[in-house]
């Protein structure tokens, strides 16, 4: 896993700009903390951050086809899966290899199959192959976007980074925010892109976008198609062990320590299930996976349920390690030092956003350092949920019959900051035109049924949209510790297979995740099969709901901040004793403390 950025322009020669492409590849050194390099050429530079996580000496980048006057230079972030299957391929058809890296994979695949490279690629990834003979730049995301991708113009080209960070260290490229940016950022609809900032987009999940004399044009090669589906629910349920078993295996490889992030919910207790027995079968009986869980100094004796959390992850997540047979660890958070200031601005900096989940994504942070002082790679169950219909949304009625996104049923307006009404920013009208957009690009196979019809939407919408913004979570606050994580449920064959599955298979049992819960039949302790969906902690110890409200004032104190927000609607967040705030109004108590963060560190134009 890596961080790369770069530019090309047919305006300007490259080679007198060494210490801008230095400057920006700096940015991303926690994406790649163990090396870096850059590559300059008449009409591009390109450069690389390292995460060395498979051959350690080789895979130094940029890596380019041949050591003098290359043909091909590319920058790559990520991890191929099949590169030795491909390896293997392209030796067939002539091509050697210098290293055992799947970076090399990468490069020789693009060298054989041009713009086409990326239907051959299965895993995660984001990269960037600067052609010298085509004068041509190839940028690649992954088909579910686990890996992040932004690209903004510039005279005559355009700029590209692994986060938005490294383009504003470009000086054609400036930190610019509209109303446009702060719709995408405050609405919730995880559109692709657009993002909050004004010059910038990301490259699609499943995109190709490519620069050459002729302009920039972009496409897509690969999509959710609803196909016919022809499996009953005992073939089904072995369908979908194959597809879980052979993602979770073929993400194993790492020349570095791995470990499995374990909740104790069924998604990261199947996969650590599978990632045991194989690395049993590798090494030998006594094989053990390093497995983690988050916790909160107060959980124990302050949980309390809401809306998004069912009950303790600790206790659960315990016995499916000892279960498993896992070397078991749980990170215990105090409170406080999710209120700190230097542990906030991180987060933020690491999003490039004003918005997030508040505690959630310190949390997370603070636990993936902790994870990186013994793992490079983590493996998560991140995307089940939207893969096998674990949300709410898939079997509340009221969700169903909602016009609207379904996840604003659960966050919506009480979770977003609210924001100023004198900007009048029509959010609702916003919502409304994207929810249609939307919906039109849902596909549908011939006959379904009403039902069927409204379930292939609500999946739709969970993969193409929600997951989105959780990847971009995972990938920022673990990339920030140097840490790589994996997503096996995000394998698109078993994407793929999931969408096209009906839901009354998906519902067989009558509640949701019921493929994944029966072909986990045997890798999970039954109080785990059995337990009701549990969001992501939170802390509820009433020391930090006031520390925060206290950092809300203190943000508010900040003549921008009040600007953008709606004072009246955040002053009763303030005032409401700290034991008795809700978790909704919390987060937007959250939300004014990270845009204050926000705008100090990045200093945006606001062009409002």
């Amino acid at each position: 896993m890596c961080g790369i950025t770069g530019w090309a322009s047919f305006h300007s020669d490259a080679r007198t700009q060494a210490p801008v492409i230095e400057a920006m590849t700096a940015t991303l050194t926690p994406r790649g903390p163990d090396a870096g390099g850059v590559w300059l050429g008449e009409r591009a530079a390109i450069g690389h951050r390292r995460l060395a996580v498979i051959d350690l000496e080789g895979g130094v980048q940029p890596m380019t086809d041949r050591p003098d006057e290359p043909d091909l230079v590319l920058s790559y972030s990520g991890e191929v899966y099949n590169h030795h299957a491909l390896r293997t391929e392209l030796r067939a058809r002539g091509h050697a290899f210098r290293t055992r890296s799947d970076t090399e994979v990468v490069l020789r695949a693009y060298a054989e199959w041009g713009e086409a490279v990326a239907e051959h690629l299965e895993g995660m990834f984001a990269f960037a192959v600067w052609d010298e003979r085509a004068q041509r730049l190839l940028l690649v995301r992954d088909r579910l976007g686990v890996k992040p991708l932004f690209w903004a113009t510039v005279d005559g080209g355009l700029a590209f980074a692994s986060e938005p960070k490294a383009l504003f260290v470009h000086p054609e490229i400036r930190p610019r925010v509209d109303a446009d940016g702060l719709r995408e950022a405050y609405s919730l609809l995880f559109n692709t892109g657009p993002t909050v900032w004004s010059a910038v987009r990301e490259v699609e999940p499943g995109g190709v976008l490519v620069l050459d004399r002729g302009g920039i044009r972009e496409r897509r090669y690969w999509q959710l198609e609803a196909t016919g589906h022809t499996d009953d629910q005992d073939t089904a349920i072995q369908r979908v062990r194959t597809l879980v078993g052979a993602a979770a295996r073929s993400q194993l490889e790492a020349d570095v320590p791995l470990c499995s992030l374990l909740s104790g919910g069924i998604d990261s207790t199947v996969l650590t299930a599978l990632l045991a027995d194989e690395l049993r079968l590798r090494e030998g009986p006594d094989a053990r996976v390093r497995s983690y869980a988050v916790d909160y100094s107060d959980q124990a004796e302050r949980f309390t349920g809401d809306v998004l959390r069912t009950g303790h992850d600790t206790p659960y997540a315990i016995e499916a390690g000892a279960f498993i047979g896992t070397d078991h660890s749980t990170v215990v958070l105090d409170p406080r030092a999710l209120l700190d200031p230097e542990h906030r601005k991180a987060v933020v900096v690491a999003r490039d956003s004003p918005i997030g989940v508040g505690d959630m994504d310190t949390s997370l942070y603070l636990l993936f350092g902790e994870i990186r002082r013994h793992s490079t790679v983590a493996l998560s169950g991140e995307a089940a949920d939207e893969v096998f219909g674990g949300y709410p949304w898939f079997h509340n009625p009221k969700a169903l019959a909602a016009e609207t996104f379904p996840w604003l049923l659960v966050t919506g307006d009480e979770a977003a900051m609210p924001l100023n009404p004198e900007l009048d920013l029509r959010i609702g009208e916003f919502r409304d035109d994207t929810y249609r957009a939307a919906l039109a690009a849902v596909p549908h196979a011939d006959g379904e049924s009403p039902a069927e019809h409204r379930q292939r939407e609500m999946q739709h919408l969970s993969l193409t949209r929600w997951l989105r913004q959780l990847l971009h979570r995972k990938d920022r606050l673990s990339m920030a510790q140097g840490l790589e994580v994996r997503v096996p449920y995000c394998d698109h064959r078993l994407v793929e297979y999931a969408f096209t599955t009906p839901w009354v298979l998906k519902s067989f049992d009558g509640r949701e995740k019921s493929l994944l819960r029966a072909m986990g039949s045997g890798l999970a302790p039954d109080s785990v099969l059995h337990r009701p969906k549990n969001h992501y902690p939170a802390t509820h110890h009433p020391d930090y709901n006031r520390g925060l409200q206290q950092l809300a004032r203190d943000a508010l104190a900040t003549e921008q901040v009040r600007a953008l927000a709606d004072e009246t609607r955040i002053k009763p967040c303030l005032d409401t004793p700290p034991d008795r705030l809700e978790w909704g109004h919390r987060l937007r108590l959250e939300r004014v403390v990270d845009l204050a963060l926000w705008l100090d560190h990045y200093r945006p134009e606001l062009a409002l």
